[in-house]
């Protein structure tokens, strides 16, 4: 079962902050005995095809990014950890993280790091419920932390006056050179690529980042065995749709996307309209809603409000709603975040649909 916080419909399905530890300490020792340049490969290597895939090819990478992080053992500082905006030392090990991009403060959680200050999307909570689900023990701290704007452009006052050790951003959908050189002058700066096909890469590069890369390649291998268990039970052929309705915009949702991964990492099988690996997703009319169809539906509305969805004219014709197999799920989860924490809630929605 997956590490850490996987949320969980029976408290088996958690593992104990002492387990992953334990876990994260074997993966070290076994690094130690498998050459200089083993702080990238490790145990997780041997997991790194999930189920469904004959070669091993996999749309969403796995492992560290080519020429990215410090080639530091876990825990050692200061750390020059090479990313997607440069290289950057970190001289201790930090203890006041400022996160700016999407799934980052899921990914820090995951590790039993908790942010001081944080963006949110527009319209979402600054600590998405699911995560202050996933972490009850960490609750105070939760709510301690501030806010530094929306994830497009922070408010670069707000994230001085957190007096950050370290801050956490992405690449995606922004100027990220000129944000980038607004944050690095407040404090070291970690940039990863962002968008659900990279969250596995760049949760182990933010891991590097904190000194904890062991600890998300254990929780990565758990996941990865927990999601291809899954997926073998799972008849085959069994076509799973992602949808989500949002302000105007009307959106099935690709291989490429974050939930997408999460059902290639189970093997399953998406339906043919949504293959596709060059997108994270296509925007659709109305008109071609049957292209959401699918053996078993899971749909996200902005805003909670199904009936965007449910009350479209074309929905009825959909084989799932006539079915009674369309789930409507949480959007924070399966839409706007794109962490460890959030792919294991949807491989759990995932099972309770499909079992």
């Amino acid at each position: 079962m997956i590490p850490s916080s996987r949320p969980s419909r029976s408290p088996s399905r958690r593992r104990s902050a002492a387990a992953l530890a334990l876990a994260a300490a074997a993966l070290v020792a076994l690094a130690a005995c498998s050459g200089p340049d083993g702080a990238t490969g490790s145990a997780s290597d041997a997991a790194a095809a999930p189920a469904g895939t004959a070669d091993g090819a996999v749309t969403t990478p796995r492992t560290m990014p080519d020429g990215k992080g410090s080639g530091q053992p876990d825990g050692a500082f200061p750390r020059t950890v090479v990313h997607f905006e440069g290289s950057t030392t970190i001289p201790a090990e930090p203890t006041r993280v400022v996160v700016i991009s999407t799934g980052q403060a899921d990914a820090l959680l995951t590790l039993g790091v908790v942010p001081v200050a944080s963006t949110a999307p527009d319209g979402a909570d600054l600590v998405p419920a699911y995560l202050a689900k996933s972490f009850p023990e960490d609750a105070a701290a939760l709510g301690a932390i501030t806010s530094v704007g929306n994830r497009i452009a922070p408010d670069i006052e707000s994230v001085a006056a957190a007096k950050p050790d370290l801050i956490l951003m992405n690449t995606a959908g922004k100027d990220a050179g000129s944000l980038y050189a607004s944050l690095s002058a407040i404090a070291p700066t970690v940039a990863t690529q962002g968008t659900g096909l990279h969250w596995k890469e760049d949760l182990l590069l933010l891991a590097d980042a904190v000194g904890r890369t062991t600890q998300a390649e254990s929780w990565l291998d758990a996941y990865q065995s927990d999601a291809a268990a899954f997926g073998q039970g799972v008849a085959d052929g069994t076509t799973v749709s992602f949808v989500r309705s949002s302000a105007d915009r009307l959106r099935v949702f690709g291989v490429a996307s974050f939930a997408g991964s999460v059902a290639e990492d189970a093997g399953l099988t998406r339906p043919e309209a949504q293959r596709f690996t060059d997108e994270t997703s296509h925007d659709i009319s109305e008109e071609q809603l049957d292209l959401a169809d699918g053996d078993r539906v899971l749909a996200g509305v902005q805003g909670g409000d199904d009936t965007a969805l449910t009350g479209l004219p074309l929905w009825p014709t959909l084989q799932a709603a006539a079915d009674d197999h369309v789930t409507f799920v949480d959007d924070d989860v399966f839409y706007l975040n794109t962490g460890p924490t959030a792919a294991g809630a949807v491989l759990d929605q995932l099972e309770a649909v499909l079992r």
